[in-house]
């Protein structure tokens, strides 16, 4: 049998962000604030919690390699995305769009377990305060640190492996900003049922036991939560993870909403639209929301600001 003859693509043209030529320097900058809020925030999350001893606990070992990643997830897409804001072909070529789509997978996958990781260690810290410290040790921190990017690097290594193997031919055309995975593959002139089947079972994997995770993890914090007799310790014990639990809300709540429901592979424009809160918003919102909502970050925050003066008035 002869062997079908294929067009071999050297690179993909996105589509990007349609809007009007008026609004791409609005967006542009607005785009670009994203970022830079981004890089700036979780940087100094990561800094501070460095610096400041009294945030070397388990609770915010997590949050500082949170903090990284969402460095490095927003780095994935951002600084291609504003560049083709001003640019007459939004080109990339397929090895450039082969190591987005492997990073692009590795950290949201990185990210799922790490909020899995930090639920467990909130259930920890409410329903067993005693043995808190005995529980959550390095060894212990460092595994479900480790875990995640474990299960990220074999999560992305299969899909884009199973991908890129992959014929395309025809149009070269992806309908987003970035390489995502459902355009991607509409461009396949192969039978993709494999690959489908691969992100049932292996990232489908990694979202429900994330998502079990924390769903467990809160089941058991409310119900512990609620036994507290006094308001004032039903609010206390409330806040030590009402950070997490507005981040991961809006973490999976966008998630789920681009891939789990039915209608994501048909709704490529909608998804689109989506994607741009869930790879510039969401890692520009964790480090603020934990700062604006804890007390600890608050304080950790002024005490570095009153060592700096202290230091420079000495210096002076």
């Amino acid at each position: 049998m002869a062997e079908e003859n294929y067009t071999q693509i050297t690179e993909f043209i996105f589509i990007g962000l349609e809007c009007q030529p008026r609004l791409q320097v609005l967006l542009f900058l607005l785009f670009l604030c994203f970022y830079l809020v981004t890089m700036t925030a979780n940087l100094g999350m990561i800094i501070l919690i460095r610096m400041d001893s009294h945030l070397h606990t388990p609770m915010y070992f997590f949050l500082s390699h949170l903090s990284s990643v969402d460095i490095c997830f927003s780095s994935v897409v951002s600084p291609k995305m504003l560049t083709d804001f001003f640019a007459e072909r939004k080109a990339i070529s397929f090895l450039g769009c082969a190591l987005q789509q492997w990073f692009f997978g590795f950290f949201v996958a990185i990210e799922c377990l790490l909020l899995a990781s930090m639920a467990y260690d909130r259930y920890v810290a409410i329903c067993n305060p005693l043995l808190y410290s005995v529980t959550m040790s390095r060894r212990l921190c460092a595994q479900l640190v480790l875990g995640p990017y474990t299960a990220g690097f074999l999560n992305t290594m299969i899909h884009t492996i199973a991908a890129f193997r992959l014929p395309f031919c025809g149009s070269n055309i992806i309908n987003h900003f970035y390489c995502d995975m459902s355009p991607l593959l509409s461009l396949v002139c192969a039978d993709t049922r494999i690959n489908t089947l691969l992100v049932l079972i292996v990232a489908g994997t990694i979202l429900a036991t994330s998502s079990l995770t924390i769903v467990t993890s809160y089941s058991f914090i409310l119900t512990a939560i609620l036994r507290i007799r006094s308001a004032d310790g039903r609010r206390k014990a409330f806040s030590t993870c009402s950070s997490h639990l507005t981040a991961v809300s809006v973490f999976y709540g966008t998630l789920f909403f681009i891939y789990v429901r039915p209608s994501a592979i048909s709704s490529l424009d909608l998804n689109k639209v989506v994607s741009v809160f869930y790879t510039t918003v969401i890692p520009m919102l964790n480090p603020l929301i934990y700062s604006l909502r804890n007390k600890e970050v608050n304080a950790a925050l002024g005490r570095t600001i009153s060592k700096s003066k202290f230091f420079i008035q000495n210096r002076l």
